[in-house]
């Protein structure tokens, strides 16, 4: 089963490999091999002195234990972008070398693909005249797609009873060996692209958007051998031209957003401090930290579709529903127990449920999670009741993110371990304290930011109430505040813009988004001029509603297939 979070760090400017076992972190110097192959991560700001345990479980308990997030405020974000948020980590984090292991692998790639970068390397894989990612394609360059499974529910319901091609993932199937869920797995480069439904339908989306894009180069004369790496090209440009006018200003303040991609950067890997054709970095301050944001992000309930939403024939998409029908963290079928939905232990075992692919029931609708009214579609726009929102980013997560199923982190059929272990607050906190990150007001220090006051960082703003802590505990949390907290709570107090990443943690972010599309082969910081060629709501725009509007065809029988 493959793991959600990270299990080693090789930290460059420490020469030094950290990693995980269990509770604890060990450090050893690489051999040469494991410098060649490794993912390039770094340490930006100095070592920081962790909490102890039981202070990290409290601050956890307080950060989950919301009644099901009801009282944590909602953002005016679309909910989608809590999933893209996840897809684009997945892109920057993914070790493309990896995909290919055991097969000849030129240097320039080699290098290249143990950076972080923005260039959809968790969607093309190494290409499709590469044999370990071939499969991931059909023989013209078009990438691969999937076809649900038509199910009974809800009966003389069409969409929903028949098979749908072009709605799932490629899996492995019947004729793959092993468990059933290796039959699983999904034929994508990052198995994590499939952890829940909603980044796993966003995968597709991304599969159908290269898609289309070879169409139109085609039907313009693009030459066949040429037609690949101009359609690639075109998908990453204006991918890149999403995340940086779309994307980031909706969680980071425009301001630094702005300020990062006009003027560049003034704290991580600045120009003139390194050499001339050095590839990027990935600061494990982000890793671990800042870039963890979108957990608190994440609702506890969706209107998914037409059947699963309220006053649907189903009830609506709980979180835990989007683990479960998924192929990495899920099984792709209902719970056992009709009256038990909340049930997720059926999912520890790799062999449990009879259906291979997604049901058709769960097809996304994409009018609940973007809003394209936005686009100039208003004939795509939901009532607002049924229209998804992201929760605030602030310091509460909702409490099904206290009980993760295992298979998000540590694999199904191993020993279950401690309540407060499956706690993703906690799991972060601790990862966090285990390679000993810098702490926030450490890097407010280094970063020459105003750092938040004692009662910002104790009281917040409608965020987790510390009420509780006794008065060492509170002089060790104001001293040693984890950063991942820290961050969040910059954003809860952010008065000119609530709810988006400020100061540390919106710098940092902007920063690393910027480096890493600045050591992308594409790349539209390295070509300052380009501007989106495909067709948008407003000349030189290009958001995410714009890109389902072009990979789904403008056709909302595309993007609701279930009506």
């Amino acid at each position: 089963m493959h793991r959600h979070h990270r299990e080693s760090y090789y930290v460059v400017d420490e020469g030094r490999i950290l990693e995980f076992d269990r509770n604890r972190a060990v450090a050893r110097v690489p051999s040469a091999a494991e410098q060649q192959l490794a993912f390039r991560f770094s340490r930006f700001g100095e070592k920081g002195i962790p909490l102890d345990e039981g202070l990290r479980a409290r601050l956890a308990e307080a950060m989950t234990t919301v009644g099901g997030g009801g009282d944590d405020p909602d953002a005016a974000v679309p909910a989608g972008y809590t999933y893209l948020g996840q897809f684009v980590d997945h892109d920057l984090t993914l070790d493309r070398t990896q995909v290919g292991l055991g097969e000849p692998v030129p240097v320039e790639d080699l290098l290249q693909g143990r950076s972080p970068a923005l260039d959809l390397d968790s969607l093309y894989g190494m290409g499709p005249h590469h044999s370990s990612s071939a499969r991931f394609y059909e023989p013209d360059g078009h990438l691969a797609m999937g076809t649900t499974l038509g199910v009974p529910f809800p009966p003389e319901l069409p969409p929903a009873n028949t098979d749908q091609k072009g709605f799932d993932l490629p899996r492995a199937g019947e004729t793959a060996g092993g468990t059933r869920a290796d039959k699983r797995t999904p034929l994508v480069p990052d198995l994590r692209n499939d952890e829940n439904l909603a980044v796993g339908q966003l995968h597709l989306a991304f599969i159908r958007f290269h898609n289309r894009v070879m169409d139109r180069l085609a039907e313009r004369g693009v030459p066949e051998p040429l037609l690949f790496h101009a359609a690639r090209d075109t998908v990453v440009k204006h991918y890149q031209w999403m995340l940086r006018t779309d994307f980031l200003p909706r969680v980071v303040d425009p301001e630094i957003v702005h300020r990062v991609f006009t003027r560049g950067r003034r704290h991580f890997e600045v120009p003139g401090r390194t050499r001339p054709g050095d590839l990027p970095t990935m600061p494990i301050e982000f890793s671990v930290a800042a870039y963890r944001f979108g957990h608190s992000m994440v609702r506890t309930a969706y209107q998914w579709n037409g059947v699963f939403r309220t006053g649907g024939p189903g009830p609506t998409a709980t979180l835990g529903t989007l683990f479960r029908f998924s192929g990495t963290a899920g099984n792709l079928n209902p719970a056992p127990d009709p009256n038990n939905p909340g049930d997720l232990s059926d999912l520890d075992d790799p062999n449990a449920g009879e259906l291979l692919r997604l049901p058709s029931n769960w097809i996304a609708d994409w009018r609940r999670l973007f809003d394209f009214g936005e686009a100039g579609r208003d004939d795509l726009v939901v009532p607002a009741a049924e229209f998804n929102v992201a929760k605030r980013i602030d310091t509460l997560l909702v409490d099904p993110l206290a009980t993760l199923p295992t298979g998000t982190f540590d694999g199904r059929g191993r020993p279950a371990p401690p309540p407060v272990q499956r706690n993703l607050a906690f799991r972060n906190l601790t990862r966090a304290g285990m390679v000993e990150l810098a702490t926030g007001p450490q890097l407010a220090a280094q970063m020459g930011i105003t750092p938040l006051t004692e009662d910002q960082i104790l009281r917040g703003n409608g965020g987790a109430v510390l009420d509780g802590l006794a008065p060492a505990e509170r002089e060790q949390l104001l001293a040693h505040t984890p950063l991942w907290f820290y961050v969040l709570r910059e954003a809860e107090v952010n008065e000119r813009h609530p709810g988006r990443l400020t100061g540390v943690g919106g710098t940092l972010v902007a920063e690393v988004f910027h480096r890493a599309m600045e050591g992308s082969r594409t790349s539209i910081v390295k070509h300052p001029g380009w501007r989106p060629s495909l067709p948008s709501h407003a000349p030189g725009a290009f958001t995410m509603a714009d890109l389902l509007l072009f990979a789904f065809e403008e056709d909302a029988d595309l993007l609701n297939p279930l009506g």
